[in-house]
C-alpha cells in the first residue's frame, strides 16, 4: 500500500480515516498483514517538521481510532508515527497493531542524515533491534525506510529467523533515488532470502512506487506514484526453497556475533 501525504487537521482526522478506510479494505480482501507507509501521523510539503511537531503518544487520538479499528479483526497492521522524546523531539516509531493492541513497537535506528537532509535535527535515534514478530505463523522482521540502506540489519533479522521484512517508507524523490530503491529492496532480500514488503508514501517529494520483492530478488507486486492497495501472496514454502538453492545464510564465514553494532 502507498499513501500520499494529507493536509494536516488539528487531530490527525483526516490522516487516520485514510487509514481505517484502507485497513478496511485490507481485511476485506483477506490480508493477514497490512503495510503503511511512513510517518502518517501528518505531512506537510511546505513545513518538514510537522511530523515531529504533531508527535503523539501511542495513547493519542490518531492510534486509538486505529486500534478500535483493528479490533474488528486478526490482520496485523504496521505503519510509523512520531512519538515524542524529550520536547521538540521525537522517535520514528514502527507499530504494529493487532486485535485492537500494539503489539510491537521499533525506533527506527537509522536516522535520515543524507541527500542535504538532517533527520537527526529533532528526532532521536532508536537504539534496540525489534524481537521478530509472528504473523499467520511466518517470522516478520521489522526495518524503516532509511535502514534498507543498511545490509546488517536485515542480516540480523534473517538470522534470527525472519521469513518476511517489512518496511514503511517515505523514500524522497531525487537524482537515481528510484533506481536507489528498486536496488537496495532487490539487494537486501536476496541478502537475507526474505521477502521483503516495502509500502512508500507518494507525493510531490515521495517516490512512492510499493513494491513485494520475493526471497530470489523478483517483484512479485508493486504500485506506481499514485495512491493504491496492493495485494500478494507469500509462503514459508517459497522461503525454504529459495534458501535451499542460495543458501547464503548458511554459506556465510562471518559467524553472526561478527555482527557489531555501535550506537553513539
Amino acid at each position: 500500500m502507498q499513501q500520499g501525504n494529507l493536509p494536516w487537521d488539528l487531530h490527525g482526522k483526516k490522516n487516520a480515516e485514510t487509514c481505517v478506510l484502507l485497513m478496511s479494505q485490507a481485511a476485506g480482501e483477506g490480508a493477514s498483514l497490512l503495510v503503511l507507509p511512513e510517518a502518517l501521523l501528518a505531512r506537510d510539503d511546505l513545513d518538514p517538521d510537522l511530523s515531529v511537531k504533531s508527535a503523539q503518544l501511542l495513547e493519542g487520538g490518531f492510534l486509538t481510532r486505529l486500534l478500535r479499528e483493528s479490533a474488528q479483526n486478526e490482520m496485523t497492521t504496521i505503519l510509523t508515527i512520531h512519538v515524542p522524546s524529550v520536547p521538540g523531539r521525537a522517535f520514528n516509531m514502527l507499530v504494529a497493531l493487532r486485535a485492537g493492541q500494539v503489539v510491537a513497537h521499533y525506533a527506527k535506528l537509522h536516522l535520515y542524515d543524507a541527500f542535504s537532509i538532517q533527520e537527526s535535527r529533532n528526532v532521536d535515534a532508536g537504539d534496540v533491534i525489534a524481537p521478530l514478530l509472528d504473523v499467520g505463523g511466518l517470522k516478520v522482521g521489522l526495518m524503516t525506510c532509511y535502514d534498507l540502506r543498511f545490509p546488517e540489519l536485515a542480516l540480523v533479522h534473517a538470522l534470527q529467523g525472519a521469513e518476511i521484512l517489512v518496511l514503511p517508507a517515505a523514500w524522497v524523490r531525487g537524482s537515481l533515488k528510484e533506481h536507489h530503491w528498486s536496488t537496495l529492496l532487490a539487494a537486501r532480500a536476496l541478502d537475507a532470502t526474505c521477502y521483503l514488503i516495502a509500502a512508500g508514501e507518494c507525493g510531490n517529494k515521495n517516490i512512492g512506487q510499493s513494491r513485494v520483492i520475493d526471497p530470489f530478488g523478483v517483484t512479485i507486486a508493486a504500485a506506481a506514484e499514485t495512491p493504491a492497495l496492493i495485494m500478494a501472496e507469500v509462503s514459508a514454502e517459497r522461503v525454504r526453497q529459495v534458501r535451499a538453492q542460495l543458501p547464503v545464510l548458511s554459506n556465510r564465514r562471518f559467524c553472526a556475533t561478527a555482527i557489531i553494532m555501535t550506537f553513539l
